[in-house]
This record gives structure tokens, C-alpha cells and sequence, in this order.
């Protein structure tokens, strides 16, 4: 369990700085982007976390004409982990940032 909480925190972490280097690169304030860098983030670790996805489907069927065998197709399925929970938080955090932004609870800079 402690390895899975730890887990969660690097990648939270990792979400944070990733978005605070985007954020000072473009001048746009932290809170302003963390939203939409969630949802990236959500997106990414879903896309990769999942199996029977399109890059599966993609590989199965380069593999399938080079040697001509049949493989059993696999629907996508969802695989939730820690990384994926550690970004759905982070976007739940920026959606409330960004919620308080367009209501201007928190003031334009």
C-alpha cells in the first residue's frame, strides 16, 4: 500500500512540474493551464494503462500480414492503476481552478 501511495505522489509530482515548465514557457499562470494539462494527462495515462487499444488492434494486424496467422482480436479494456488516479486528481484540482477563474473568484492577473 505504501508503494502505491508513493506511486500516486510521484506522479502528481511529475503532473505538477510538467505543468509549471509548460506554464513559465508560455507566461500563462500556473492555475490557468492545469485543467487542460489534466486533461492531457488523463488522456495519456488511460491511452497507455488500457490493453486492446488501437496501437494493440495496429500491432496485432502488421504482425498478422507479415506471417499470415490469425490472432485473436482484443477489445480495448480500461486497466485503472495509480498514474491514472493520480491524474484524474489532478484534473478534478484544475477543473476547480479553472471553475474559480471563469467566475472570477480568483482575479485575472
Amino acid at each position: 500500500m505504501k508503494r502505491n501511495l508513493t506511486l500516486l505522489l510521484v506522479a502528481l509530482l511529475v503532473e505538477t512540474l510538467v505543468t509549471l515548465l509548460i506554464s513559465s514557457a508560455l507566461s500563462i499562470r500556473f492555475i490557468e493551464i492545469m485543467f487542460f494539462a489534466g486533461v492531457a494527462f488523463t488522456a495519456l495515462t488511460v491511452w497507455f494503462s488500457g490493453s486492446g487499444g488501437m496501437v494493440t488492434k495496429f500491432i496485432d494486424s502488421t504482425l498478422s500480414a507479415r506471417t499470415g496467422l490469425l490472432t485473436e482480436r482484443e477489445e480495448f479494456r480500461f486497466r485503472p492503476n495509480f498514474v491514472v488516479l493520480a491524474s484524474a486528481i489532478f484534473l478534478l484540482i484544475g477543473l476547480v481552478f479553472f471553475v474559480l477563474l471563469v467566475t472570477n473568484v480568483i482575479p485575472p492577473a
